[in-house]
């Protein structure tokens, strides 16, 4: 399990506490609003606080609408970037796999949480689970993912050919 294999409990600095408490408190204020769920998030850059997010899922009808990927959007329409390799995250609790995985895309250094995904798992939610569906073979999960083959495939595949053929460097592949 995820949590148990790789989640390290470390003595927090005084400045990841007080922004870690921040995000924990948008938390638990968003258990004021109906249909909200307990996560928030903030994004950090150069000590300043840049953006915050909660889950909002349901207020938006949008399943990606997750406390992290709030703060993500936010901090990238204020600082007109979508790579953050100078911020920091802290988040309530820590974050599920499309959370965790945007925070890569967006090249954080750095994740700061409070609740690990053990926890989130003993208080109903499905994150512990979804890191486990993801170690699983293809064939294997839930989620039944088929990919096309033949001429389909081969135009997918010529149109990120033209993308890749038309940036100013070459393409290191990333396999």
């Amino acid at each position: 399990m995820r949590a148990e294999r790789n989640t390290v409990a470390r003595e927090l600095i005084q400045v990841d506490q007080e922004f870690l408490m921040r995000a924990i408190e948008l938390s638990r204020r968003s258990l004021e609003d109906e249909g909200k769920t307990p996560f928030g998030a903030i994004v950090v850059v150069r000590g300043e606080i840049v953006s915050e997010g909660t889950s909002s899922v349901v207020e938006l009808s949008d399943p990606t609408a997750h406390a992290e990927v709030m703060a993500l959007r936010g901090a990238g329409r204020k600082l007109g970037r979508h790579l953050l390799e100078d911020g920091v995250m802290y988040a309530s609790s820590e974050p599920c796999p499309m959370c965790l995985v945007a925070c890569y895309w967006a090249r954080l250094p750095r994740i700061v949480f409070g609740a690990t995904s053990h926890d989130v798992a003993v208080n109903g939610f499905e994150d512990l689970q979804l890191y486990r569906e993801l170690t699983y073979p293809a064939e294997s999960r839930s989620l039944r993912e088929d990919v096309a083959g033949g001429s389909i495939r081969e135009q997918a595949v010529e149109v990120l050919q033209s993308w890749s053929e038309a940036l100013p460097v070459p393409v290191v592949p990333k396999l």
